[in-house]
Order: C-alpha cells, then structure tokens, then sequence
C-alpha cells in the first residue's frame, strides 16, 4: 500500500480520510487497481466492516465509485473503490476488453483483498455496484457467500442490453446483422493483430445498418442530442472527465458484445437470499426498468429505493440525491 501521488479524484476531496493505492490480484492473474479508503479517526487495532465498489461500467476509481467509497469510509467502514481488469490502471494487454465472468471475478477479488486485512473482519464484507457493474455485482453475489449485503445504484444490465437493446427495441434481425458485422470485425482483428476500438451497444441507423465509432462519446455534444446522451456527455466528458475513464476518452473494444452475448447475467441471482439486497434506482432514470426487474427477481430480504426526481446519471455524484443514509442503514444492520 501506498500513499496517492498526483492524485486526479474528480470529486471533493475529504482531506480527513486516509486514501492508500493498493494493487490485488483476481484468479486470472489480472493486477487490479484500488484506492483503499480508511474511516476517519482509523485506529488498525480493531476491527471494521469493509465495502467493495466498483462502476459503472466505463468508469475509473477516480470517479463515482470513490466518492460512494469515501463517503461510506466517513461513516465507519474500510472501503475499497477499484478499476475493472484491463481499464483503469488495472494490468491487461489489451485494453479495454469487458467481459462479464472476469469483471463478476473482480468483485470476488476485491473481497479476497480485503478480507485479508487485519483491521478488517471478514464475516462483515459488503459490495456496491453502480450502473453496469451492478448487474455483475448481485452475480457475484449470488455465488460468492463472503458478500454478506450487496447493493447496486442505478442497475443497468449490460448483458439485456447488449442482447436485447434498451427498452428490448433490439430486433431478431438486427441482432442477427450485429452477429455478422462482429464476425466480420474478428476477421479484421485477426488480420490486424490488434483489436479495433468500437461501441459496446450498436446503434443502427435508418436502414439498420450498425454504426461504429472509436469513442464512446463525442468531443463534441451534437445540437440533436438525445437527453440519455446528453446526460452522460454532461458527466464524463464534463463536470467528471477522466482521461482514464473508458467512457470519457475512449471505448471498448470493438467485439466486447460477444462475451455479453454468452454470459446472461443475474442467471441466479433469487440465490443471494437469505443475505439482503438493496436496489437504488432514480425516479427518471432511463435504466429504473432493469433495476425493477431485478427487484423483482431476488427473494426477500430485499428493498427496493427510488429516488424522486433522480436521473441516471444524478446517482453518479449528485450528493444531495444519492441516498446514503440508506446505504450507511442498510450496511450496518446487516453487516
């Protein structure tokens, strides 16, 4: 561990809470990045409940996932925000690939790094995923019974919405089209001996031909905009732009779908009970739908939170919205 050096956290900053860089490694042999988060008035004698987080899906440490992370260490708890394998300062050599068993395994490891700790007690561990990484993370709960309470933040699943489309717009024919154009990008990646930069979801335009571009946002937010890409241009190419951050100055790999198109998440996920579940959604939220559907989904103990008058985007880092008196409650009744 280690203390942070030019640190680039996107969001205030709380000089009280002890931050260290710390490095972990999962089953595969991916090195992950994190930002170890320490509770205010930390005493390494006793023993604390401990949080690991990640999302959402294109994100860095340095975003939401630390400041949900530093928020819940000035309430009591060893937290830990880390970076997916292959993005981030995460190992990986290819950049930039999501897949949905390795980053379900990242949660895992997560756990196995804290848990290790000695001012942290291993039956009390916790975990939040945000946006994407909350349909990976209520995965990884369901098989891995260390997680003790799992929570999500405005659930998206990446693997409905690869397959399905948002809203389940997607077509039989315009998934059999996007089957052949990523086929055919294998093709070329092969021939290149390097992976082409593309979109994780394809648009498809009006003569569903799919459309592909090398970054997940624009530079530039078009005057037609539509307001879901209006509010995440506004948080990662604005007010939270990292230059690590997949959604803020790149994209995934061009054939990322394919993993997604294999591996449906939440396949068990009525397994998490009897251990409790929190779902947090916002009231205009363009993904409340999946978080409603996995709501529904789980066995009791569950709740299900919807904040009035929320966006998507608004649970990332509008501190006024995001619920964490609810968090801090529901962790330390069930941790």
């Amino acid at each position: 561990m280690s203390k942070l050096a030019n640190d680039t956290r996107v969001f205030k900053i709380n000089p009280k809470i002890d931050v260290q860089n710390v490095r972990f490694k999962n089953r595969y042999g991916f090195i992950l990045a994190g930002h170890l988060y320490l509770p205010t008035d930390f005493d390494d004698s006793k023993e604390y409940p401990a949080i690991v987080i990640s999302g959402p899906f294109g994100a860095v440490k340095e975003q939401s996932s630390g400041l949900y992370a530093q928020t819940l260490a000035e309430r009591g708890f060893v937290t830990v925000a880390f970076d997916q394998s292959t993005t981030g300062e995460s190992s990986g050599s290819v950049r930039n690939v999501a897949s949905p068993d390795i980053f379900v395994e990242d949660f895992s490891a997560a756990v196995d790094f804290i848990g290790l700790q000695k001012f942290v007690n291993c039956d009390r561990i916790g975990a939040i995923g945000i946006c994407g990484l909350g349909s990976h993370v209520l995965t990884a709960a369901s098989v891995d019974v260390r997680i003790k309470a799992v929570a999500t933040s405005v659930m998206y699943d990446m693997s409905d919405s690869m397959w399905m489309g948002m809203n389940n717009s997607k077509t039989e024919k315009q998934r059999e089209i996007e089957k052949h154009t990523l086929a055919q990008q294998r093709w070329e990646d092969a021939k290149n001996r390097i992976p082409a930069r593309g979109l994780h979801e394809l648009p498809f335009d009006e003569n569903n031909k799919p459309l592909q571009s090398d970054t997940i946002l624009p530079e530039k937010l078009p005057k037609n905009a539509d307001p879901v890409t209006t509010e995440f241009y506004n948080y990662y190419r604005g007010r939270a732009f990292h230059p690590r951050s997949v959604n803020s100055a790149a994209a995934w790999t061009a054939t990322t779908p394919l993993g997604y198109y294999n591996f449906h998440l939440q396949a068990h996920i009525e397994t998490i009970s009897p251990r409790p579940a929190l779902i947090v959604t916002g009231e205009k939220a363009h993904s409340r739908y999946m978080a409603e559907e996995s709501y529904d989904r789980l066995k009791d103990p569950k709740e299900l939170v919807i904040v009035p008058g929320a966006t998507h985007t608004d649970l990332y880092d509008q501190m006024d919205l995001i619920p964490f008196d609810k968090f801090d409650k529901f962790f330390k009744e069930n941790l």
